[in-house]
């Protein structure tokens, strides 16, 4: 996926720094969200409309409301972001079904304590999602100033 470019419709200043407020037309973004088949950020909301999308500003960038600008994750928080959201449900599932057939509970004991790893895998996800020091992480930034003009092109 390319790094999305935005128009800046506005800017915070707070102490811990600037956020923008950018607007994404998800068509401009990737290929695969163009041909309706995303990687599932936003596929089943039928939308494929400009999303607004807050960012941080790099420290030192001089943007202002109006300029059009490239965003960025970087790749690492990507990957923790996955491995957050997928891995943890995923795990549960998978240790809770070995510990099953280590006891020797059968086919139906496996699945119930799959599924029982699998929702204490979500449930710990969500909880690690909500903290404020693991979302700012997660939080993408705006890298350059790409024009001035309102177009997206």
């Amino acid at each position: 996926m390319n790094n999305p470019k935005g128009k800046i419709v506005a800017l915070v200043r707070e102490d811990s720094g600037i956020r923008a407020v950018v607007d994404v037309d998800p068509q401009v973004v990737c290929p695969r969200c163009a041909a309706g088949r995303g990687c599932g950020a936003g596929l089943f909301t039928g939308e494929q409309q400009t999303r607004s999308v807050e960012a941080w500003v790099t420290p030192g960038l001089d943007i202002d409301e109006g300029d059009v600008v490239r965003i960025e994750l970087a790749p690492r928080n990507v990957l923790r972001a996955a491995l957050i959201v997928y891995g943890l449900p995923l795990s549960g599932a998978a240790i809770a079904a070995g510990l099953a057939y280590l006891f020797g509970l059968g086919d139906a004991g496996a699945a119930a304590l799959a599924i029982a790893g699998l929702i204490a895998g979500i449930v710990t996800a969500r909880q690690q999602l909500a903290r404020q020091a693991c979302l700012a992480q997660f939080t993408p930034t705006v890298t350059e100033r790409v024009a001035t003009d309102v177009s997206l092109a």
